[in-house]
């Protein structure tokens, strides 16, 4: 079968379409016929983390399609059926960190960029009827990644005041549409014009540019949650923004990994702080049920075809995108 494999060489240089060998589902797995698959952030780290000693990796770990075959034990589930894969791997019930030998599809084991992928079944979801497959294709880990962190560990309420630095990825995006729908006041930066104002057509309340004054920008507004992805970058500008006892929670530090805090501010400011990393299982059918609720439908960015894997990795290392990439398989 046809995949986009990771092999010889640490980095892009490693990628190419190869023919891979189609296996059987092993009990209580199935196999899924992928239609359409979404790029993340996580396969550009995963071309880091494969090294060229690892056999041979499938990368991708989103992804819809439909079952064309069941392992033993599986009753719930047939040939015919069409779902979403949930990307998180070993970690069922909500709590409150991943519990031993949590994973993620698409490492160390092979991923969604292929003709098929053989998941446990209870990672195979019925495809939300209010999704076209583009969409369904890119929904999962931006998706997930954006539900823990806004409602679980945000705990965000309507008529809340919501800042999102760094609008633009598919997780905030997301975190946009989605604190919107739960009643949200919600502001966002980027140091593009073009995407804040596609953001205030999205139904920010405010945008920014990120290379501005963030207080004299805000008038001094002081927000209840701010959920951070950017990292070194903006944490600190972040961190300011925040009303005493408010909250902030960090999922991503794609602008470096190492923040300089003031604790005597932050003590004094009765701040509190929460790290996010995708979700359970049971957040994700809470977050499939607040999509379908709310008919929420994933910011699409591009869809390519998977031979055209360079253009879209090029596209979302250059932070070019506005939503999520994806790939017709």
């Amino acid at each position: 079968m046809k995949a986009l494999v990771h092999t010889k060489t640490t980095g892009f240089q490693g990628l190419s379409i190869s023919d891979m060998e189609e296996v059987q589902p092993k009990a209580g797995e199935v196999r899924v016929h992928l239609k359409t698959a979404g790029l993340n952030h996580r396969d550009l780290f995963v071309l880091k983390r494969h090294k060229p000693t690892d056999p041979p990796l499938i990368i991708g770990s989103d992804g819809a399609g439909i079952i064309d075959a069941v392992g033993e034990g599986v009753i719930d589930l047939k040939v015919g059926d069409e779902v979403i894969i949930n990307p998180s791997l070993g970690w069922k019930d909500n709590s409150d960190a991943p519990p031993s030998g949590f994973d993620i599809i698409g490492l160390p084991d092979h991923g969604t960029f292929a003709e098929k992928v053989i998941i446990p079944a209870e990672n195979a979801v019925e495809k939300p009827q209010n999704l076209t497959w583009e969409e369904a294709g890119v929904l999962s880990l931006a998706a997930l990644t954006a539900y823990r962190a806004l409602f679980t560990q945000g705990q965000v309420k309507p008529e809340m005041k919501v800042l999102i630095p760094g609008i633009g990825s598919g997780v905030a995006t997301f975190l946009l549409q989605f604190a919107k729908a739960a009643g949200a006041t919600v502001y966002v930066t980027s140091r593009s014009m073009d995407k804040c104002q596609k953001a205030l057509e999205m139904g920010a309340d405010k945008a920014i540019d990120s290379n501005e004054d963030w207080e004299t920008a805000l008038a001094g507004e002081k927000m209840d949650l701010v959920i951070e992805c950017v990292g070194a970058a903006t944490f600190n500008k972040s961190l300011k923004q925040l009303r005493q006892g408010g909250t902030i929670v960090t999922f991503g530090a794609s602008a470096g990994d190492v923040v300089e805090l003031n604790l005597r501010d932050f003590f004094y400011g009765q701040f509190r702080l929460f790290g996010s990393t995708l979700g359970s299982g049971e957040e994700y059918i809470e977050m499939i049920n607040f999509v379908q609720e709310h008919n929420i439908k994933p910011v699409v960015d591009r869809i390519y075809p998977l031979e055209e894997f360079a253009q879209a990795f090029k596209r979302l290392e250059n932070a070019e995108q506005l939503g999520k990439i994806g790939f017709y398989i």
